[in-house]
């Protein structure tokens, strides 16, 4: 068949298109916004991407359009599928109905960390020779795409709670139907299509309603909301994780390095593996034993899997370093919400000691857009030195009130000029820059590399 696909560079989109290409389907998709990594990704695999959402791009008509959820009515494209009666689906309905059919699904939900924690199980139980299939919403640095179709019983996804598309305002992760569920955390986000913590936890609960009471749910045992999610009702046997040392807790690190980069991992008290890897933070601790528990309800001990996790090469844009320019490093990370800016921040200030970290970030994703979140923005960001708030145009409050409330250097930058203008004539031998942006930032990333080195 010919799939066409609008918004085909979205994380999820992009890697739909990949497992459908290893269909051997004719694959073809549009979108508004073209770039790097997913976009690269894409031309590697020979699929042929275009500009915008014209009807002229589903001309001759595919077999089907797969829609994403970024798509509203009111697009052309849209429009003319809809008026030329083409056969449409969601995303997360063609992956459920064209890949996961007869497959035993794990799935990663959760606020933070889910496309990290997928890449990790994934990696796990490919080391463990499972040869799993893969959906990431994400560019691993361990594997070669961000997803594939494997060759066992296994497959790995990420299950987001965004909805699935304008026509079906489901959370994604409902159409999985995962054995092996792993509920990282849980906060209020996406203000954009949820009232309220409430709303969200009810799209938790109908995924738990459809997780086999011979399957498993691993969960943090310091996520209240997520505890309150499981009181709605609970017919699968869940496996409690910590950070510590802890009764109510089957699985828990005893941390060894601070950061987070050196831990043990204990069941019942006993140790069972250790993990000695480039990552840091709490939250990758976390993510590591929720991975862990994961991998051993299909069969993988935790001493295989501490030992896969040593060598985790970790996921693109999970503050990955870009390059060392001057002295200076440049890291790229996506954090999107005040909890990931400082979980963030947190792994990097224990990495780096007393030496200069400067924070730079776009309030991008719609929830931050819509400043739902921006109350708690300039305690997220504390631990930098240096922190510059990009205020694009169209963003819809002022971040004064944000540099106003900061406990260090924090200002406005109202273009990327004058961000890359600053740090290159401020920052200096030793000091770490952090890039963070659900989104493209312009090419921010690459001109700052560019202006340091010049």
């Amino acid at each position: 068949m010919h799939l066409h696909i609008l918004g085909i560079c979205g994380t999820f989109m992009g890697s739909l298109a990949l497992l459908a290409r290893d269909l051997g389907h004719k694959v073809t998709g549009s979108d508004a916004n073209v770039y790097p990594p997913m976009s690269t990704q894409l031309e590697n695999a020979g699929i042929t991407l275009m500009q915008g959402y014209d009807r002229s791009h589903l001309q001759p008509h595919p077999d089907l359009v797969i829609v994403g959820n970024a798509m509203k009515r009111g697009i052309d494209a849209v429009e003319y599928m809809l008026n030329a009666g083409l056969p449409y689906i969601s995303g997360p309905q063609f992956l459920a109905d064209h890949v996961l059919q007869g497959k035993h699904v794990l799935g990663v939900a959760g606020t933070h960390g889910k496309t990290t924690t997928t890449t990790m199980l994934a990696w796990v139980l490919d080391q463990a020779g499972l040869n799993p299939g893969f959906l990431i919403g994400g560019v691993p640095l361990g594997f070669s795409e961000s997803a594939r179709l494997g060759g066992g019983q296994y497959f790995c996804v990420e299950a987001d709670e965004y909805d699935s598309a304008f026509f079906d305002k489901r959370s994604k992760f409902v159409h999985y139907h995962p054995k092996t569920a792993i509920l990282n955390n849980l906060e209020f986000d996406h203000a954009d299509i949820f009232d309220d913590l409430a709303a969200i936890q009810k799209q938790f609960h109908h995924l738990v309603r459809t997780i086999p009471s011979e399957g498993r749910i691993i969960a943090p045992i310091t996520e209240s909301n997520i505890d309150e999610v499981l009181e709605q009702g609970c017919w699968t046997p869940v496996v409690r994780t910590s950070l510590d040392a802890n009764e109510a807790a089957e699985v828990y690190a005893e941390q060894l390095s601070a950061d987070g980069s050196h831990f043990k991992v204990l069941q019942h008290g006993v140790v069972k593996g250790e993990v000695k890897w480039n990552m840091t933070g709490q939250h990758s601790v976390a993510n590591a034993l929720a991975t862990i528990v994961a991998a051993e309800h299909v069969g993988v001990s935790i001493e295989t899997a501490c030992e896969a996790l040593s060598n985790f090469g970790g996921v693109k844009r999970r503050m990955e370093l870009l390059g060392t320019i001057r002295g200076i490093e440049v890291y790229d990370d996506f954090a999107h919400h005040p909890t990931a800016i400082d979980t963030t921040l947190e792994g990097a200030r224990k990495r780096l000691g007393e030496r200069k970290l400067w924070a730079v970030i776009e309030p991008r994703s719609n929830t931050m857009r819509m400043g739902s979140h921006k109350d708690g923005l300039a305690y997220s960001a504390r631990l930098a030195n240096e922190v510059i708030w990009y205020q694009p145009e169209g963003l819809d409050w002022d971040l004064q009130p944000v540099i106003e409330a900061a406990p260090n250097n924090a200002v406005i930058a109202r273009t990327l000029d004058e961000i890359i203008q600053t740090i290159a004539t401020q920052a200096g031998e030793g000091d770490a820059v952090v890039i963070m942006s659900n989104g493209g930032f312009g090419g921010l990333h690459q001109k700052l590399i560019g202006a340091l080195k010049a």
